[in-house]
């Protein structure tokens, strides 16, 4: 069996970092610690996580991996949550409200995307060492093109990598919809109504709120 050539993993590790950091700029109510918990937890993780891979471990890789998605999992549903709360009690001004709203609706991009990356195909290992996409909880277009097709292309070789996950993310939660991704899997499914529903409550409640009481 031919392994494809290995992804790069820094743009998901960009992309939790960019969730610790958005993190940090949210009210301190609506944190589920200091602001600088989530980043910090987020970078002390991703150390094995990086060992790990870079040692050949990618057992340990996608257990760490998992863990650090769950931190940064949870810590999103905690702050929308209380930012759900605080805006039905009327506790914060709608320049608060709308400032979080949309730093969560961001946030909430990042994490589905990364979750989708690491879990879709086995994660980015499984598809890197398997030829077809038969295990894929996504039909990306060029997966339904013919190898002559792909051959044209110069794309014989190709695999979704992180960017292409966090396309499928922006937008679900921008249209509600995977667009031009069918989804095959129950869990994809699941994963894809939860990820609507953190974005319906964002912005179209949250920031609609926010701008009626302007």
């Amino acid at each position: 069996m031919n392994l494809r050539s290995p992804e790069p993993r820094w743009p998901a590790a960009v992309a939790l970092l960019a969730i610790g950091a958005l993190q940090a700029v949210l009210p301190e109510p609506m944190s589920p610690g200091p602001y600088w918990l989530v980043l910090v937890a987020v970078t002390l993780l991703l150390a094995p996580t990086i060992l790990a891979y870079r040692a050949g471990r990618h057992d340990l890789n996608q257990i760490f991996g998992y863990v650090v998605l769950a931190v940064v999992t949870a810590a999103m549903v905690y702050s929308v949550a209380v930012m759900v709360w605080r805006m039905a009690a009327h506790r914060d001004p709608p320049v608060v409200l709308l400032r979080s709203a949309a730093v969560l609706w961001f946030t909430n991009i990042l994490v589905f995307a990364s979750w989708y990356w690491r879990l879709d195909g086995g994660g980015p290992h499984g598809r890197a060492s398997r030829d077809l996409h038969g295990y894929s909880a996504f039909l990306f277009p060029q997966m339904t093109l013919t190898p002559h097709a792909l051959r044209e292309a110069g794309a014989e070789t190709w695999s979704p990598g992180f960017i292409d996950y966090l396309f499928l993310a922006f937008n679900t939660s921008t249209a509600f919809s995977p667009t031009d991704v069918p989804v095959l899997s129950r869990w994809a499914k699941a994963m894809m109504m939860l990820q609507s529903l953190i974005s319906l409550l964002t912005v179209a409640l949250l920031a609609a709120r926010a701008v009626n009481i302007l």
